[in-house]
């Protein structure tokens, strides 16, 4: 069996369907292998078949910020990794449209997932492609023990506004070459502890597995929204830290 083989049957174990439309979180170094990272892209959208959809974060929140308030999709490096900096730059990958939250997509459903995130003035709005997710039945692939990473949660927070939310001033931003207002928001003094979205999926919402070296997880975005909705209204800061005392 081929290196190859082995990454996609392992995808499939873990749950991965044809067809499926997926956003994937990611740690090349957790998965152990001198593989590049184009080819583990390409298992990865060999798992999900011609039907499927692929996406990734391109967040690029470092560098751009209040001060350096400038955006560009084709120039504007992903922050957050090895995988979604090479997947940016494929052939026939669609990234959406804004500052600090954008996500690349490549597929069937690329452009319906990426296309309306312009019309968002928040990072993770209902029209991102992280909370268009649960519409089309979609999954989130974490590859390594990086759930803590879940840009999905946001878009909760901002669905519940918990008290440690704070609005903060707006910033205006140059987007592709137009000025736009984004809200703004800060959760200041909290942490966030998304891993514990763990303790309230059950199988077969969430799936553990493995793929390479890593501990890898499978998660149900339509189970997530409505489990960590409930939790979240009921208890406004499961999911977040104190550390004003650190800073």
């Amino acid at each position: 069996m081929t290196e190859s083989e082995k990454c996609i049957n392992e995808l499939h174990e873990l749950g991965l369907q044809n067809g499926d439309v997926v956003m994937v979180h990611s740690s090349m170094k957790a998965l152990g292998t001198k593989r590049r990272p184009e080819e583990i892209i390409n298992d990865i959208q060999s798992a999900l078949g011609e039907e499927g959809t692929l996406l990734m974060p391109a967040l690029t929140y470092e560098s751009v910020t209040p001060e350096n308030p400038v955006f560009d999709s084709d120039r504007t490096e992903p922050c957050i990794g090895l995988l979604p900096l090479v997947f940016w730059k494929m052939p026939d990958v669609l990234r959406s449209v804004n500052p600090t939250h954008s996500v690349c997509a490549r597929g069937r459903l690329a452009h319906t997932m990426t296309a309306g995130h312009i019309m968002d003035d928040t990072a993770v709005g209902p029209h991102s492609p992280f909370m268009l997710l649960p519409k089309f039945k979609g999954k989130l692939l974490f590859i390594g023990d990086i759930l803590n990473s879940c840009t999905f949660m946001h878009g909760i927070e901002n669905i519940v506004k918990p008290p440690y939310l704070r609005k903060t001033s707006d910033t205006e931003y140059t987007v592709n070459g137009i000025a736009r207002t984004y809200k703004g928001y800060d959760d200041f003094g909290w942490g966030s502890e998304f891993q514990r979205i763990e303790r309230i999926l059950e199988e077969p919402d969430i799936r553990k597995g493995k793929l390479g070296e890593a501990n890898a997880y499978l998660i149900d975005t339509r189970a997530l929204l409505a489990s960590a909705l409930n939790k979240m209204c009921a208890e406004p800061y499961a999911f977040v830290t104190d550390i004003s005392a650190w800073i």
